[in-house]
């Protein structure tokens, strides 16, 4: 199944949000993306419903395998390449939105090239 990049979006914002606070509720998302509460609603229904996030009766959000296997792809592009831009001399809050643009245009292969040059040429 193809995921979109609003997807990815919302997905890896369930990741950060779960690593830095231990649980996540949909108006975490809407705080943090800015979004509003009736837009989370329906993505999330859409999450859920395509087997990528569960809800339990609390209203607390996880990941299924399937939602953290996308989730931990696009956060660790994102960390990686907004670590790489960096090095390059990018500044860090151009290297974030940069990064958060690549992380979902750039294919497995070229990420993959693109960390293996970096290995060899930048020292990592």
């Amino acid at each position: 199944m193809e995921i979109h990049e609003s997807a990815e979006n919302y997905l890896e914002t369930i990741l950060m949000l779960k690593e830095r606070q231990g649980q996540v509720r949909s108006i975490d998302i809407v705080n943090h993306l800015g979004y509003t509460k009736p837009s989370i609603s329906v993505a999330m229904k859409r999450l859920r419903e395509n087997g990528y996030i569960e809800m339990d009766h609390e209203g607390y959000i996880s990941l299924t395998d399937s939602g953290m296997e996308v989730a931990r792809r696009i956060y660790t592009r994102h960390k990686w390449l907004t670590k790489f831009l960096v090095k390059l001399g990018v500044n860090e809050k151009t290297a974030e939105t940069d990064a958060c643009k690549m992380e979902h245009d750039v294919s497995d292969e070229t990420f993959r090239k693109l960390r293996e040059h970096a290995m060899e040429n930048l020292k990592e």
